[in-house]
This record gives C-alpha cells, structure tokens and sequence, in this order.
C-alpha cells in the first residue's frame, strides 16, 4: 500500500485525473541527475548545494523514492519512455543502437489526441525524431557550449552555454505555439552528463568548500562476485583528462576560452605540480568532479525555475502537469564510481517529482510503491485523456499521482543491462521488491549471481546470496525473475 508524508503537514482531496480540458503535459528530463545531488531527497550533499527549483516542484507535488529504470544507460532509457516496452522490444539495446522512429510512441499517440508535441535538447538515439510537430536536438551527446541543434531537419548553431540554450528555445517554441490546443513538450538537458564543463557564472561555486566524500569511496569490492572489481569508470584511474577538466571539450569562442582557461589552468598547473599518488590523488580527483558536476547541476536547477516562472507569468501552471526525472542515477563516488550502468542503487534508482495542481496533493513522499521509466508513456497518454494501448508494458501513474494505488500494483521490477564492455560493466539482469535485489551475471568468467538486503546493507558492500538463512528469498526472487521475464516477453538467449 501507499505510504506517504507530508512536507505542507495537511493533506488536499484531488479530484479525478479526468477534466474538461486536457491538460497541458511539460516532461524535464536530465541526463545522470543522481538523487543524491537533488536536495528535496535529503543527503549529504543537500546543505551544500540545494536546488530550490526542483525542491519547489516535490513541495507543490510528489517525490517517489522507488523510481527505478529498466535499462540504466542514456539511449535505451529514453527509449523505454518514448515506448513504454523494454529494450528487447523497442530494439534500442545499447548507445550506439538507432532508435526505429516507425514505432509508435508515445509523441505519436498524443498527436492523435489532439497534443501539439515538441523536443527540445538531448535526443542520443542517432536517427531523426519522429511524432514530434517540433524538434531542436543536440546531435550525439552534444557539448556544453557553442551547442549545434538539428531543428525539424536542418543544423543550426548556437553560443553561449547549452543548459541555458535549451530552456531559451524550449520557451520560444511555447511562445509560437497554437494557444488554442494542448502540449507535450519534452525540455531535455545533456547536463550533468560528462564531460562537466560548468556555466562561467557559476565556477566559483564550492571552489572553498571540502564536499564530504561518500563512505564508499575506496571501496575494494570484497564480499561480491568479480563483476564490480572489473569496472573501468573508477575516479582513481579511470576518469581521464577531460572529465577532470585538465583537458577542455567545448568548442570555444577565443573570449570564452579565455574566461574557462584562467579558472581552470593556474588550479591544473598546481595538481600536476603537486604529483599526488594513492589516496591523496584519487581525493582531488573527486573534489574536481563533484564540484563541476555540482555546478553543472546548479545550472539546470535555475532553468527548471527559468520554465516554471514562465507557467506562472502566462497562467499556465494551474493547467499544466510537470514531470521531472533522468534517464538514471549516476555515481558521485560511491564505489568510487563516476559512471552508471550497474542496478546498484545510484544508478538504479532515477529522481521522479512530479506536480499537477488540483490532482496532485502537495508534499508527497511515496516511500513505497515501485514506479519506473517503463510506465512515463502509459502515464503520459492516461494525463491526456489518450486511449493507452494494451502491448504497452507499463501502467500508468495517474492513480498513484492522485494517491489512490490500485492493488494489483508491481511489487517487484526487472532489471537488463545489456552494453557489455562499457567502462568494464558486464552484462547482467536481476530483481529487487525494493527490500531484496536479486543479480544475475551470466557472462563467463564472472556466472554468479548477487543477492542483497538492503535494509541491513544498503550501500550493497557484501552479497548474501551464499547465505543459509537467505535460502527461502534466494528461491523466491529466482523464481520471480522468470516469472518477470516470461511475463516482459524476455528472449530465451537472453535469460
């Protein structure tokens, strides 16, 4: 059942989801957002660098806490949400796949349904979107400045600093829509996706602050199968000059050139003067990464407020529902991490806030109930009033969003994680209740399997799947994973 509490301290009786209006539907989405670095789900790093946009939107809606991805990886998650269905179903496996646009979508359906549909910012699924009226999108991963956007086909180029460029035209688009009709927009940001190049007015930010270091941060990987010792994306030895900002990724304007480089250059000259070794080395490399990653985030929390002041000023908000989440988690040192991939908790676990005025009550937490990227379309097509198709594969939030969950929903989630040989992450797939994780590696040289409790162990530091005393959950989660992947339609050669 649905467990809530309350950060306004009363509670507001929504109505149905259905109104005379359709409502307009304003989907924000990031790329590796972690939930650690959004201060409205609390942590270490809330104090330190808040993001009272964000937090505006939990406190006016809902925060879920088990949001969880199918698939944690940047291209096949936003294939899951354009969809609804798993990666073996929508064909977008691993980066480098192309997205098939013939599929229907859910872009396509709301069309149908009387929605004007526009993108706007990172795409990364390779070919052309389709179902869209309009799209200006960032071509592969895209840059931090200077940003190119493929508009309706043709590529047009920008300066200044891609986190503000997008929310710019994601509000000129909504100034030259049809007021007459109802819109799906999508504002997607590459930021904080690496390589963390952070907006000038905000490279001083911490630049005199120690961030607290997670306890994991020189995790040895004992106590698991070999598959986490055999990663490739440690931030000791693998992050590489450009993600540490030793090398620059941008293509500059001489004058922008100018203002990164004296920042950065005389702080880079002093590292490679200092000649750090062991641990000393690894702890500035996490203090240059999360503060550039911070800064990135920084910057999309102030677009997030850019949108939703734009709501307010053009009495919008009262009709308009606002999504926001990324395509995972991410690391920000835990394991001494800096990637995703894994169905560790960071990178399983995406942020999910949603507002809806009149619908959604405000101050939400649902602690409890498993939601997931597999149900955006479903909900997406349900807010609009939108017939839902039944080879979709997951339900809709709309019952959950005004605080009714039917009782026939998920208990457990599957998991598939297909892009062997990314940053040394093998491929695996397993199953969590939200309590118990249950991992499978089927690869040779690692065929293990990892089971954690992540009441007792929630930085999941030592499997238990040898257990006696696991026994009876080690029984059940196996059988629920092939209950799960006959019910997902899961191909025999990938069991």
């Amino acid at each position: 059942m649905l467990k809530l509490s309350f950060l306004t301290g009363f509670l507001i009786v929504v109505a149905s989801a259905r109104g005379a209006e359709q409502p307009n539907i304003l989907f924000i989405f990031c790329d590796d957002h972690a939930t650690q670095a959004i201060s409205a789900y609390g942590g270490p790093l809330a104090e330190l660098a808040p993001t009272p946009n964000i937090d505006r939107l939990a406190e006016e809606g809902i925060l879920f806490r088990k949001a969880y991805v199918t698939n944690s990886i940047c291209g096949p998650s936003r294939a899951v949400v354009l969809t609804g269905k798993y990666s073996h179903l929508n064909g977008f496996r691993e980066n480098g796949n192309s997205f098939d646009g013939s599929q229907q979508t859910a872009p396509k359906l709301l069309g149908k349904a009387g929605y004007q549909t526009a993108i706007v910012g990172k795409w990364h699924l390779k070919s052309a979107p389709t179902g869209f009226d309009h799209y200006e999108v960032l071509k592969g991963q895209g840059q931090y400045y200077n940003p190119m956007l493929i508009t309706n086909g043709e590529n047009v180029n920008h300066e200044g600093y891609t986190t503000d460029i997008i929310t710019d035209r994601t509000i000129k688009w909504l100034n030259q829509r049809d007021p007459d009709k109802p819109f799906f927009l999508m504002s997607q940001h590459k930021a904080p996706h690496g390589r963390w190049e952070p907006a000038f007015r905000h490279l001083e930010f911490l630049e005199d602050v120690e961030v607290p270091e997670p306890p994991t941060l020189f995790d040895d990987y004992s106590g698991r199968s070999k598959a986490a010792s055999q990663h490739t994306m440690g931030i000791a030895d693998h992050m590489g000059d450009s993600r540490l900002m030793l090398k620059y990724s941008s293509k500059f304007t001489p004058e922008q050139f100018q203002i990164f480089d004296r920042f950065f250059r005389p702080k880079n000259e002093a590292f490679h003067a200092a000649n750090l070794t062991g641990k000393e080395r690894t702890r500035w490399h996490y203090q240059r990464y999360i503060k550039n990653y911070l800064r990135c985030v920084k910057a999309v929390d102030e677009n997030v407020g850019r949108l939703l002041a734009y709501l307010d000023e053009n009495e919008l908000t009262e009709n308009t529902i606002v999504i926001y989440s990324s395509d995972q988690g991410f690391y920000l040192g835990e394991h001494g991490w800096f990637d995703k991939r894994w169905m560790y908790e960071e990178s399983f676990r995406t942020p999910l806030i949603a507002r809806w005025p009149g619908k959604i009550a405000p101050g939400l937490v649902n602690e409890e109930d498993i939601v997931s990227n597999l149900d955006f379309a479903a909900t997406f097509l349900d807010v609009a009033g939108a017939s839902i198709p039944s080879d979709l594969q997951g339900p809709s939030l709309v019952p959950i969003l005004e605080g009714n969950t039917p009782e026939d929903w998920r208990k457990t989630h599957y998991y598939h994680y297909y892009e062997t040989g990314g940053h040394g992450v093998a491929l695996h797939f397993g199953v969590t209740d939200g309590r118990y994780k249950l991992i499978r590696f089927p690869e040779e040289g690692i065929n293990d399997w990892e089971l954690y409790d992540l009441k007792r162990d929630p930085n999941e530091m030592k499997s238990v799947y040898d257990s006696p005393e696991m026994a009876q959950v080690r029984k059940r989660m196996k059988k629920e994973i092939t209950l799960l992947q006959d019910h997902y339609g899961v191909p025999e050669e990938e069991r």
